[in-house]
């Protein structure tokens, strides 16, 4: 299954007009899961900074010095960051604010650097944000829940999630579909679009 931030994901990385970008989204959706599947597909290799963990590290985006920024990544982490073969992701972002205002100079000085920065409820980290914001210089997706189409395809039930992806309004409905989709519309209610429940109900 294929969710649509992977279509999204991989549409961004082509771009010649690519800007860092930020996943928002709660907790639980799948950003960092969908995000480092994606850098592990599409890259030669994946920094994750999870800076909700390595809080020793916020003191790196003080100076707002990308370069030194990933020099001192490349030292802690013992790993090369090349621009256009390294994805470079930070991880609860929202933990570390500085690091959102520096994101403008990424986009600056290292245009060819593929940047993504993920967080939960970065949406009341920056109603306190005391930074500049980098408006323009970076850009924004969002991931919700499963919808019932990936739903559909979680279940193993691609035809069905095909076929009602594929439906108009005004088409003839089918009776055969209709019994099994309400069935399964009933399930999604019960079990939800979070990805572990998903799971969870698909390993029972």
């Amino acid at each position: 299954m294929k969710r649509r931030l992977e279509i999204d994901l991989e549409a961004w990385k082509e771009r010649v007009d690519r800007k860092p970008l930020v996943v928002r989204g709660a907790r639980q959706v799948g950003k960092t899961f969908l995000v480092e599947a994606f850098g592990r597909r599409c890259f030669d290799s994946v920094l994750t900074v999870n800076l909700e963990q390595k809080e020793a590290l916020h003191r790196l985006f003080e100076g707002m010095d990308p370069q030194r920024i990933i020099q001192e990544l490349g030292l802690y982490f013992n790993q090369s960051v090349v621009p256009g073969k390294t994805l470079l992701f930070f991880d609860e972002v929202q933990a570390c604010p500085k690091a959102i205002a520096c994101l403008r100079y990424f986009h600056e000085q290292f245009p060819a650097l593929h940047v993504i920065a993920a967080g939960s409820l970065l949406e009341f980290a920056l109603r306190e944000f005391k930074h500049s914001m980098p408006v323009g210089r970076i850009e924004y997706l969002h991931l919700y829940p499963l919808t019932f189409s990936e739903f559909l395809s979680a279940l193993g039930e691609d035809r069905l999630a095909t076929w009602l992806d594929h439906y108009h309004v005004g088409d003839s409905f089918s009776e055969t579909a209709d019994v099994k989709l309400r069935g399964l519309l009933r399930l999604y209610c019960f079990v939800g679009g979070m990805p572990a429940a998903v799971e969870a109900y698909r390993g029972r």
